[in-house]
């Protein structure tokens, strides 16, 4: 069926005594089909809309699943029962080189059946003439050997724009930036690389030649392939900031002379001029990009190649000698789908849900920094409800005798090589081990002395509650049998503080026979000046009439520690 005009259109008007003719007939069934097909492409666009799936079944062979499509002049596509075929045996299959990717293609197709004979025919014609009594709606499968133009795919130009840097038979790079950016915005521009699985590691090499626009990270961009990777398709984001200026056009692209591409052994040749063209604009890009589908002409809604058709799957095939094996399947590699309303609109309530879900949750952030000796300590928080991110800022003076401080460190126990532990008359395995006295650096005098175990080593007081690793607080022995069950001996942990020489020691006694070499015990030291200038213990927690901030500071740290929080984000 060729490509046709739908509009404008015209149906039949019936009077008494009209003759009808063949022409009549398909007017009647061309003014039905082409307004449907027109709004099966204004309104749903063109792609799979289900099932379609592509299956490797031998090594030479794919079969293609039952479902649905429209293509880009609005027309169905019905695959009612799975069609299994061989490569070599489709339209479109070349013999002249197997080591490279190729691409099943699926497009609209008619066909005649039932044949009869044709009464009206025969009268002029001595022969006999038969013509067909239904036309069958079908489709029809072939290869395409090369990727289609990347402004050739439905819709392509209407968010990004993409311009080919380099295309041959092994290897193809793509540039896809943005079609609109706000004045200083930060944005990021993507270079995919597309290849056989049989050529060789890529290099890519380049200045960037820009106009409007800064690259954040440099002006050299450089992707080198992964050497314990093989893929077909790899992405590198590149990061840009936009100029300040509004109402003004932004350009990317390739700097003369400055690129070097290189797969495997080989040097390539890249002599692209083309640029990725950008507008900075004022308001909402949103708005914009809505406002330019709107305005589209219809000519320019309904444009579709002469033959359109959908490109199903992407195989990627692998020389076996003088034939091939098929390697790889991916299913439809440029993203031409369909979605129905009623999907969209479960997806977004779906995503909504998880967001609310999200929101329930408490995020906690926390920095310490230090202030000089003599400022007071300080402590901010902010909660932002709509993120649920709760914010702990901690200012802390570096330390001194009569000013209040906090200091923490790790110290490492040694248990080697005691493994085999005797067992008491009770059967319980008992032994311990003491570590060197310890330098608080807070000071003489009274200090608090807290310690937990520690599964890894954590440098920085703002660390503690990092998710990334594991400090247990009070009995370990609580999570075993758990997915939180440490990896670590079973200890108790005392501390002994020598209060005139300002340092401590830490003891622990390993329950039971380990393997282990030693253990990291991780120590926090707080004191606090009276009235008088004297240290003293302060009480962890609340005092009448004002808070203390750094009591505070610590005490939600440590329930948030106990409650098992795993912030996010830490500073």
């Amino acid at each position: 069926m060729k490509k046709t005009r739908y509009y404008p259109f015209e149906r039949n008007r019936y009077f008494y005594g009209k003759l009808l003719t063949v022409r009549d007939f398909e007017s009647e069934q061309k003014y039905f089909n082409d307004k449907r097909r027109m709004m099966n492409r204004l309104l749903h666009g063109s792609g799979v809309m289900t099932g379609l799936q592509v299956i490797a079944v031998d090594d030479k062979s794919v079969s293609v699943e039952m479902g649905a499509a429209i293509d880009a002049l609005g027309r169905e596509i019905i695959v009612p029962s799975p069609v299994t075929l061989k490569l070599s045996m489709m339209d479109g299959f070349t013999n002249n080189e197997y080591a490279k990717n190729v691409y099943l293609c699926i497009a609209y197709d008619e066909k005649g059946k039932e044949p009869v004979h044709s009464v009206a025919n025969s009268t002029v014609r001595s022969d006999e003439i038969s013509e067909y009594n239904r036309v069958l709606e079908s489709y029809r499968l072939f290869i395409r050997e090369d990727a289609p133009d990347p402004s050739q795919l439905p819709l392509a130009e209407l968010t990004d724009q993409t311009v080919v840097l380099y295309q041959d038979a092994q290897l193809r790079v793509l540039q896809t930036t943005p079609r609109y950016v706000n004045p200083g915005q930060l944005f990021e521009m993507t270079l995919r690389f597309e290849k056989t699985l049989q050529a060789g590691k890529i290099l890519f090499q380049y200045d960037v030649a820009a106009d409007r626009l800064e690259a954040i990270n440099g002006e050299t961009i450089q992707f080198m392939e992964p050497q314990e990777l093989q893929e077909t398709e790899y992405e590198m984001k590149v990061l840009l900031r936009a100029d300040s200026t509004a109402s003004v056009k932004g350009s990317i692209g390739v700097k003369p002379g400055s690129a070097v591409l290189r797969l495997g052994d080989r040097q390539l040749d890249l002599t692209s001029k083309d640029a990725g063209e950008i507008q900075i604009i004022m308001g909402s890009v949103a708005d914009r990009l809505m406002d330019d589908f709107v305005k589209h002409s219809l000519e320019a809604s309904l444009d579709a190649p002469s033959e359109p058709c959908i490109y199903l799957a992407r195989i990627g095939l692998l020389q076996m000698g003088p034939t091939y094996v098929i390697e790889r399947v991916e299913q439809v590699p440029f993203g031409e789908y369909v979605y129905n309303s009623s999907v969209m609109h479960r997806l977004q309530k779906a995503e909504q849900d998880r967001v609310d879900t999200a929101t329930g949750q408490l995020i906690t952030k926390s920095k310490v920094r230090s202030v000089a000796p003599g400022q007071p300590p300080e402590l901010k928080v902010e909660f932002d409800k709509a993120s649920s991110e709760l914010s702990v800022d901690l200012s802390i003076p570096t330390g001194g005798m009569g000013i209040a401080g906090i200091r923490t460190g790790t110290v490492d126990i040694a248990i080697a090589p005691f493994t085999k532990i005797s067992v008491s008359p009770f059967g319980k395995a008992a032994k311990s081990f003491f570590s060197g006295e310890i330098a608080h650096g807070l000071g003489e005098g009274n200090v608090l002395i807290v310690t937990s175990l520690e599964e890894s080593s954590i440098d920085a007081f703002s660390d503690m509650l990092s998710s990334s690793d594991r400090v247990y607080y009070g009995a370990a022995d609580v999570f075993k049998g758990s997915e939180f069950e440490p990896d670590l001996p079973d200890v108790q942990i005392g501390t002994i503080a020598y209060p005139q020489k300002g340092t401590f020691r830490v003891g622990v006694k390993v329950q039971q026979g380990t393997e282990a070499s030693n253990v990291r015990i991780r120590w926090w030291a707080y004191t606090q000046a009276d009235s008088a200038g004297n240290a003293a213990i302060p009480e962890i927690g609340f005092k009448k009439g004002k808070e203390d901030p750094i009591d505070a500071a610590f005490s939600a740290m440590m329930e948030a520690a106990s409650a098992g929080s795993k912030p996010e984000e830490q500073e």
